[in-house]
């Protein structure tokens, strides 16, 4: 059995391969620092996209279901993926047409989850002993204060949540790529 698939890269490789690139990853994360801030400033502009960015893909991805299932009729799961592409596409069209419905729909499902996850770990910490304990209740105690805050504003907190938490993940994203790009430029033998 002879798979070609491409060998991994090395570490002292894609070393190599981040030096000779670091001017485009400088790049990349100053567009993505200049993007996140954007997202920070304009959360309400930044959520409505994200929401629209989200309906397309489920859109799209409703319609390839659709396509695939009526390709393959004598599938036995033909029907539930008719069932699961209709879902996506209406869906989808949901989240184009009604953006602050949609992100009113996905900030309170992220209030619970954060809710859920915060408590989770809150009984990680109080009920077993694991490395690093302190830093987990810390993320505990974030995660749950979160999901309580914007729990407590929505349906108002829909119109920045999605936005600013996406503007800060891009910004911080950025931030590590100006990083690495500067990081690999002052490493011994690097012609950047």
């Amino acid at each position: 059995m002879n798979e070609s698939r491409p060998a991994a890269l090395s570490p002292l490789a894609a070393l190599g391969d981040a030096r000779r690139h670091s001017g485009l990853i400088l790049a990349l994360g100053l567009l993505l620092v200049v993007l996140g801030t954007i997202g920070i400033v304009s959360s309400v502009v930044f959520t409505i996209a994200s929401v629209v960015f989200l309906g397309w893909l489920l859109a799209f991805g409703g319609v390839a279901l659709i396509a695939h299932a009526f390709s393959a009729r004598q599938w036995s799961g033909l029907f539930l993926q008719l069932a699961g592409g209709a879902l996506n596409l209406v869906v989808g069209f949901m989240m184009i047409t009604q953006p602050l419905a949609g992100a009113a729909a996905l900030t309170l499902l992220l209030a619970v989850s954060l809710v859920v996850q915060g408590l989770f770990r809150l009984g990680v910490v109080l009920t077993t002993a694991v490395e690093g304990r302190g830093w987990l209740l810390l993320s505990a105690l974030a995660t749950l204060v979160l999901g309580i805050m914007i729990w407590r504003q929505w349906p108002s907190s829909a119109l920045w949540v999605i936005g600013l938490f996406v503007g800060i993940d891009l910004m911080l994203y950025g931030w590590w790529l100006v990083s690495l790009a500067l990081a690999v430029r002052r490493l011994p033998g690097s012609r950047a």
